[in-house]
């Protein structure tokens, strides 16, 4: 049984559509990357996940049973949320990371010891007594988390956590986010519209595109097989060619991409229309001697027209059938 499903939810603002996902589910102990640009509608889902927005129509389950508006307390305080910007009141760390313990009135004990093993967890004991308004931004980022974490919640929603860190500092607290939600076995939504932290932290990707999850799968299979056009361009596939299948065999079609055929392994019937994605890593370049000999299963001749440098890697631009 999922621990939230989505069923059928729509959101509309103003007479706009702005949410329309047909089935997601979140299973216990997964940690789900929502992924997309800006104004694919991630945070609206957030707010439904989290039980704070009602759609207007669709289903909202919660442990299999269907969520009545409004959502009881109870419910929603199963639920934690990290956001992009930590949004701490003007208290020490611990302060911030005890306010959840003292709305659910935990003793001061357990509120105490609780508070201080997530403190150690996070790497962040040293800093118990400071003032929030003198954090860092990743100081801040982890405190917002181990408030986050406090109520023990069921389901962890992660809004952009990282997006507004520096690159040194937002790769090195992923891994030990990620550390974290596995070692306490959490069930996590994370927002993210970076793809490559989307395939580092996720078991399942559900990629959305105005709204709606245009893909959803676990990394490999969004990364290797995009089901959409807009899928393959989001996640980096870099080449998209249009075919038709020429020929089938056992498995492999020969597609004829208009003057030039390429080999790949695929069960779609002669004649079909598709795309052809070919990734920049899997890619070899050579100059043309005129032998023939070269090795590839896949040759295609082209003419470079530029070459860009981009730190470590360089991008080549091809012009087939020059």
């Amino acid at each position: 049984m999922s621990l939230l499903a989505l069923e059928r939810v729509a959101v509309e603002t103003g007479g706009h559509r702005i949410l329309d996902v047909e089935h997601l589910e979140v299973q216990p102990g997964e940690l789900l990357a929502l992924l997309g640009p800006n104004g694919a509608g991630k945070s609206t889902l957030l707010r439904v996940a989290h039980l704070l927005e009602r759609p207007a129509r669709g289903a909202v389950r919660w442990h299999g049973e269907p969520v009545d508006w409004p959502v009881a307390l109870v419910t929603r305080r199963r639920i934690a949320m990290a956001f992009q910007d930590p949004l701490l009141f003007a208290g020490t760390v611990a302060d911030n990371v005890a306010y959840a313990l003292e709305v659910r009135r935990a003793s001061r004990a357990a509120a105490g010891s609780r508070v201080s093993g997530l403190l150690e967890l996070l790497g962040i004991a040293h800093l118990a007594g400071r003032r929030a308004a003198t954090l860092s931004g990743g100081e801040a980022q982890r405190t917002s988390l181990a408030r986050a974490l406090a109520a023990d919640p069921e389901l962890l929603l992660l809004d952009e956590p990282l997006a507004s860190l520096d690159a040194p500092v937002r790769e090195r607290l992923r891994g030990e986010l990620v550390a974290i939600v596995r070692g306490q076995r959490l069930t996590c939504v994370w927002v993210t519209h970076d793809q490559e932290e989307a395939f580092a932290v996720a078991d399942r990707v559900a990629v959305m595109e105005a709204g709606r999850i245009a893909q959803r799968g676990t990394p490999e299979e969004v990364f290797f097989r995009p089901a959409t056009l807009f899928v393959a361009g989001f996640v980096g596939t870099g080449n998209v060619l249009p075919g038709r299948i020429e020929a089938s065999q056992g498995g492999l079609v020969a597609v004829d991409m208009g003057g030039s055929q390429m080999e790949a392994v695929s069960e779609l019937p002669v004649g079909a229309r598709v795309l052809v994605c070919i990734r920049p890593e899997e890619i070899t370049l050579g100059r043309d001697d005129g032998s023939g000999h070269q090795s590839a299963r896949n040759r295609m001749n082209g003419t470079v027209t530029a070459v860009v440098t981009r730190g470590a890697t360089t991008r080549v631009d091809v012009q087939f059938g020059v």
